[in-house]
């Protein structure tokens, strides 16, 4: 699991994000909420919603790094589940109203190697159908809107990648086969459909009783502060380490940074990256002073800001 040092926390800080380990019943907004009184400020937001039911990693940002969320929402995550097999449910999680109950013999009859090989299927490159309670729009509504006011909603399939799907505790209770589940994925991928296909697949059913995200790209659970001891001007992670997780660091000297910060374009060959970059060119353009000035984009040897950040204290 991701662990990571962060060297701007403090109380000079005004902006920044904030790891969050979210508890049980509490909505993500619900966490937006409460850490906006805590911050004193209304411009929080979060990346990747967690139902109700599902507890772990919630990253939130305050005041102007709220734009990075933008980039958080499409990191990786993990999270760790238990599936429930040998019952459907109407929202494919222990919250739903139970459907189809399999036979205790069906259920016991599951053998290993049924198990290991439907695991598979659902691993790797995959076109998965979210649950329709999920937060998809459709037609300006979310799905789980339209379900709740009793209408019929069928989403479309989409492809995802499960780099990993790991069983690591079987067991028999009350009838039903619960599976302990680590799951490694892009952004985008429903667990709870994970455990609907794989009971699917075995001819049983599945629905998902536990949900704990565990990572979103580089950030870690491991690091986060519960709700209740969070203190925002001690935990908040600066912009500039922040945007230095997400991206390759890009070290401009004072000229540069004024430059960027202006919007004109500098030549990229004049510039110092540390790290590989990405398909997006992406970099965080970090000044002297430790100051982020925006994410810059290096595309051949020109390289210009896409996202600015003012001075921190600035939009506070």
């Amino acid at each position: 699991m991701v662990r990571r040092q962060f060297g701007t926390k403090g109380s000079s800080v005004h902006s920044g994000i904030l790891l969050v380990d979210k508890p049980h019943s509490l909505t993500s907004h619900d966490v937006v909420a409460r850490t906006r009184k805590l911050a004193g400020t209304r411009r929080v937001g979060h990346a990747g919603t967690l139902d109700p039911m599902a507890t772990g990693l919630l990253i939130l940002g305050v005041n102007s790094s709220t734009r990075l969320l933008t980039y958080v929402v499409g990191q990786d995550k993990e999270y760790l589940a238990t599936i429930r097999l040998g019952l459907t449910t109407s929202t494919d999680d222990a919250e739903g109203e139970a459907l189809i109950q399999a036979e205790a013999d069906a259920v016991r009859n599951v053998s290993e190697a049924a198990l290991v090989a439907a695991v598979a299927n659902l691993t790797g490159d995959i076109s998965q159908v979210p649950s329709s309670v999920s937060a998809i729009k459709v037609d300006g509504k979310r799905a789980y809107a339209l379900v709740r006011a009793g209408e019929t909603v069928e989403l479309k399939s989409r492809p995802v990648t499960v780099a990993r799907f790991d069983v690591l505790e079987r067991r028999q209770v009350d009838g039903f086969l619960d599976l302990d589940v680590r799951v490694e994925c892009s952004s985008g991928t429903y667990i709870r459909a994970l455990a609907r296909d794989l009971g699917a697949a075995l001819g049983i059913g599945g629905h998902l009783t536990r949900l704990r995200r565990t990572r979103i790209g580089p950030f870690s659970v491991d690091a986060a502060s519960t709700l209740d001891a969070l203190d925002v001007a001690t935990e908040l992670i600066g912009p500039a380490d922040a945007a230095s997780a997400l991206f390759p660091t890009l070290s401009l000297t004072e000229q540069q940074a004024i430059d960027l910060g202006h919007g004109k374009k500098v030549p990229a060959g004049d510039l110092s990256v540390s790290g590989a970059l990405g398909d997006d060119g992406l970099v965080a353009g970090v000044a002297p002073d430790g100051r982020l000035v925006g994410l810059v984009k290096i595309a051949g040897d020109i390289a210009k800001s896409a996202v600015n950040f003012p001075a921190d204290g600035q939009d506070s």
